[in-house]
């Protein structure tokens, strides 16, 4: 039973956003296990708290992430 934690700063991605992680990050997986396994295969997206997530001893916030996505 495949299980896949996605784990993301809350804020950051829309729910939209987030249900085409789940889509395609599933279709991806299947493609390599086989179709008998999709009953079985769990995804959770996990939100951590903007400024709970720190990348080299610096809390990052979602503002930090989405100016990073902005370019």
């Amino acid at each position: 039973m495949p299980f896949i934690d996605i784990k993301v700063i809350a804020g950051v991605f829309t729910p939209e956003e987030k249900q085409k992680m789940v889509e395609d990050v599933s279709e991806a997986l299947i493609a390599i296990e086989g179709e008998a396994l999709r009953p079985v295969t769990h995804v959770v997206i996990t939100e951590t708290p903007s400024g709970e997530w720190a990348i080299g001893g610096k809390a990052v916030t979602a503002e930090d992430v989405q100016a990073k996505r902005a370019g």
